[in-house]
């Protein structure tokens, strides 16, 4: 045996690090077959406390692993020289902690997901509260986690607290917009004036919220281009929500010549009339002759259509339109369109 292994120090030093390689390698691979051993499960039974488990275990860094390594060769090998094991034992709380916080954020991100995957379709407002709710588990989270580590580390949290408050005056004042941005979030999830998935419409900007985040929202335009609004500027702003929307009044125009006979005219309202009565889902309100146009006598038709959707009012105002062009047709009445009429004096 070489002399260098005949060293009490350097012999203690080799055993510690096979063994901390050891239990490191041991922790990998059991958590490896752990992590397959549950996504078999996961799929094969659609186990949502299989599939929570897999996306918690599947965060576990190497780091853990490290400090835990470290920690038991060291509680194995008693008598290995210049180490600080209280320094080590900090650590190793530190390891922990963090570990435990990836583990419970990562936990919190999978609650959100699958209760939003659940119920988006049902209740999107409970969704909007519950993303809110969920960040505000993982703020307090960090700040518990974060006060643990410093009393590991022998800091009085009491006093820490205390110097905060002053501190934070100033924090809040250099970081005033995104707190703005951030308290509009939580008052957009606890009012709900929008969810995830309304149509709103906000100036001259229209489309699906696709997402409500801390600073900002998202919304997809009909367009198909994303439109990021800050929380903050969209509830200063008059929000039209077209979801909510439970029927939709429809007010349309039309003109016909005024070489029309007066029997005509007065047969008009009531042709209107039973054309719109016809159609399903909609409600008959008005049919006026409005007024003298400059070329034409102008009529104003006045439904609503009894479903919110832009679609069926479409389809539903092509119907009319087409109807009435029809009834026009056979009953010898002319739409009227801009026309002049110049009259030429013959004698000069």
């Amino acid at each position: 045996m070489p002399k260098f292994f005949e060293n009490p120090e350097i012999s203690i030093w080799i055993t510690g690090i096979i063994v901390a390689i050891s239990v490191a390698i041991s922790l990998m691979v059991f958590f490896r077959l752990l992590i397959w051993r549950l996504r078999v499960l996961a799929e094969r039974t659609q186990n949502k406390i299989a599939e929570g488990s897999l996306t918690v275990i599947g965060q576990t860094k190497i780091f853990f692993h490290i400090a835990v390594a470290i920690y038991t060769a060291i509680l194995f090998v008693k008598e290995l020289p210049d180490v600080n094991v209280l320094l080590v034992n900090r650590l190793l709380a530190v390891a922990i902690i963090v570990q435990l916080g990836i583990w419970g954020s990562s936990l919190i991100a999978f609650w959100i997901a699958n209760y939003r995957k659940e119920k988006l379709e049902q209740d999107a407002a409970s969704v909007t509260t519950f993303i809110a709710i969920g960040f505000l588990v993982k703020v307090g989270l960090f700040t518990l986690l974060f006060l643990l580590i410093l009393a590991n580390f022998g800091i009085d949290v009491t006093a820490l607290i205390a110097g905060l408050g002053v501190g934070g005056i100033a924090i809040a004042l250099a970081v005033q917009n995104i707190l703005g941005d951030l308290f509009a979030s939580l008052s957009i999830a606890m009012d709900k004036p929008f969810v995830i998935g309304d149509f709103i419409s906000v100036d001259t900007f229209s489309g699906t919220v696709d997402h409500i985040g801390l600073k900002t929202t998202r919304v997809k335009s009909i367009s198909g281009e994303q439109i990021v609004f800050s929380n903050a500027d969209l509830l200063g702003s008059r929000v039209r929500n077209f979801k909510r929307m439970q029927e939709r009044r429809i007010v349309f125009a039309f003109g016909v010549t005024y070489e029309t006979g007066i029997d005509k005219l007065k047969t008009i309202p009531d042709m209107v009339k039973e054309i719109i009565q016809a159609k399903e889902n909609v409600r008959y309100d008005r049919v006026h002759f409005k007024e003298f146009g400059d070329f034409s006598l102008n009529y104003e038709v006045v439904y609503f259509v009894l479903v919110p959707e832009y679609v069926v009012y479409m389809d539903i105002q092509q119907q009319i339109n087409l109807e009435l062009y029809e009834r026009f047709e056979k009953s010898g009445i002319n739409f009227a369109y801009p026309t002049q009429l110049v009259y030429l004096n013959k004698d000069q």
